[in-house]
């Protein structure tokens, strides 16, 4: 089933803009990527017995309070359209990191591309999830890496509506630059904002060269209510 809505706005996202925003910020934000229908329809999968391969207990392994399930393939056809269109312009921005750092890989123009390279290492099992927090619960600092091949971007989109479905439960990052303390940041999102950031690290630019300033991001402490998310990964796990 065609989306003309989202397609238009999967093909107008704009490398360049996203990059000076992920430069001056850290993260960029697209508003609402997802309708509050199509919003609804993906939390309310999260109580399906099929379509997930796993599921995580967040306060079993010290991640935090709350949990989540990684979707098992063949993804959502949503999913898989917006994981197959962001992938081109993060790609581009990926590729440009590198070359500020001196890193001779580049990633392929395509997802596909890039999946069966993940494949060919073991990395096979899907990583797009959705997320789960109730009262009490949040999600501690972290980096989602799965593997020897990171692409080093990723999108996290809101669900459920603030201070509607739930209270607190911010999106937080954090970075880290060489001698210096965390900088956070809390990113305000509406239902169907996506929000993307960078998997570990970003380029920034110092007095005499280009550095990489390590970023963790994690999720505040859900005051009341239920939030889901849905989070996008381009490279898959071991």
């Amino acid at each position: 089933m065609t989306d003309a809505r989202l397609d238009r706005i999967l093909n107008g996202i704009d490398a360049g803009s996203l990059a000076a925003a992920l430069s001056a910020r850290g993260h960029a934000v697209l508003d609402g990527v997802l309708t509050s229908l199509q919003c609804r329809k993906l939390a309310g999968s999260y109580d399906n017995a099929d379509g997930f391969r796993s599921r995580v207990v967040m306060e079993h392994h010290g991640y935090g309070q709350g949990e989540y399930k990684y979707l098992s393939y063949p993804l959502p056809e949503i999913i898989t359209r917006m994981r197959v269109a962001m992938y081109p312009p993060l790609a581009a921005i990926a590729n440009d990191w590198n070359a500020s750092l001196n890193i001779a890989d580049r990633f392929p123009e395509d997802h596909a591309t890039y999946l069966e390279t993940c494949h060919r290492a073991g990395q096979t099992k899907p990583t797009p999830l959705l997320l789960r927090y109730g009262p009490g619960d949040h999600n501690r600092l972290h980096q989602d890496l799965y593997g020897d091949h990171v692409f080093p971007l990723q999108a996290t989109i809101l669900l459920s509506r603030p201070e509607e479905d739930f209270s607190g439960g911010e999106f937080v990052l954090t970075e880290q630059r060489p001698r210096q303390q965390s900088r956070v940041d809390v990113v305000p999102l509406s239902v169907g904002d996506c929000v993307i950031f960078p998997v570990r690290s970003r380029p920034v630019q110092g007095k005499r060269s280009v550095y990489r300033a390590t970023m963790r991001h994690g999720v505040s402490r859900v005051r009341g209510g239920s939030r889901t998310t849905l989070g996008i990964i381009f490279h898959d796990a071991k």
